[in-house]
């Protein structure tokens, strides 16, 4: 019996370790300050819905020189650990595949905006928590994720902390009506829901349509799908009429024209470098991984948007952020069992591989 006919395990040395590690740092500092920035462009005077989804996506080109620049590498040190794919996926497979996420992000980016132009940035950032639950549901029916003790006790967690925040009047701004408020609540609720959906697709097509494990098919999996979600954010920029007004709301800007600029152009970089540490630890772990980890900057962003914007931390936040670390805890513990699992089942088969080896 050929050992090349049973499964060859990832390896996780010390360069997986590093690689991870540099996607987390991708993706909280990546995610902290780009919600920050977007918070900072309506506070500032800026208005346009279409131009801040815009940005969401638009930062795409800085990743083409990183594709050329490290593809090479890591072509050559991903050899002796992938799985090779007998067939390449077929060219009209991947186009619907980007055009799909890309069309997804539009919608999941817009409705990214509402939320973080209608709530407070600790408001918005507690809910985005709620992702993690409907990753669950995703991951259970589409990436065979099993729903254990600990992954129910989180997703009764961060329902019941949503649910706080839904029934929380928001008193500390006096700016926002309730209308607003409920809009910017559903549209962020929508938009977690969408994103989560989107990370299990993603985690899906890598496994079952694009079968490369390469850093080139992560940079890919970003490019493409930002492209096409920028072509849409900007058939929308001037089907709506906002282009209009943009240099308007240029001249009005409070800090200037130079901020406003630099404001849209550090939102666009840092949605980047964040979609980048997410795609990452979704090809190098898992999209329920990858999100979990993206719940890290829960804690950081409120902390953040209370000295930079002077949001209101009060009794009913403070429960909701408390329920939705329980909630994290309670999801990195299960993942942590399953690592262990996984781990024990990766060294029993090298070991049948070997004996099998040594009796042939």
């Amino acid at each position: 019996m050929d050992n090349h006919d049973l499964p060859h395990p990832r390896t996780r040395g010390y360069k997986w370790v590093i690689r991870v590690a540099l996607y987390i740092l991708f993706l909280l500092s990546g995610q902290s300050a780009a919600t920050l920035l977007g918070r900072l462009y309506y506070d500032e005077g800026g208005n346009s819905k279409w131009m801040a989804t815009f940005v969401q996506s638009a930062g795409f080109p800085i990743l083409v020189p990183l594709l050329i620049f490290f593809l090479p590498m890591f072509s050559k040190s991903n050899k002796s650990t992938r799985t090779q794919s007998p067939t390449k996926p077929k060219l009209s497979s991947l186009a619907f595949l980007y055009l799909a996420f890309g069309l997804l992000l539009t919608g999941d980016n817009m409705m990214y905006s509402y939320g973080l132009l209608y709530l407070p940035v600790s408001t918005y950032s507690l809910l985005c928590a709620i992702q993690l639950a409907f990753n669950a549901l995703f991951s259970f029916f589409l990436n065979s994720q099993k729903f254990t003790p600990f992954i129910l006790n989180s997703l009764v967690l961060l329902t019941v902390s949503a649910s706080l925040l839904a029934v929380h009047s928001d008193s500390d701004s006096a700016k926002i009506s309730r209308a607003k408020y409920a809009i910017g609540f559903l549209c962020t609720l929508g938009a977690s829901a969408t994103y989560s959906l989107y990370l299990s697709l993603v985690q899906l097509s890598f496994e079952k349509v694009i079968k490369r494990e390469t850093f080139s098919a992560v940079l890919d999996m970003q490019i493409y799908p930002s492209f096409v979600a920028t072509c849409a954010c900007v058939v929308g920029l001037f089907a709506s009429g906002e282009w209009r007004k943009l240099g308007d709301e240029m001249k009005a800007y409070k800090e200037g024209r130079g901020s406003y600029l630099m404001t849209l152009i550090w939102t666009a970089l840092t949605w980047q470098i964040s979609s980048v540490g997410l795609l990452g630890l979704i090809f190098e772990v898992s999209s329920l991984f990858s999100n979990v980890i993206s719940t890290l900057a829960l804690p950081i962003v409120p902390i953040l948007a209370v000295l930079f914007f002077h949001d209101k931390m009060d009794g009913i936040k403070v429960m909701a952020m408390i329920l939705a670390i329980w909630g994290f805890i309670s999801y990195i513990y299960q993942h942590y069992l399953d690592d262990t699992k996984s781990r024990k089942e990766e060294t029993d088969v090298t070991e049948v591989s070997r004996g099998t080896t040594e009796m042939c």
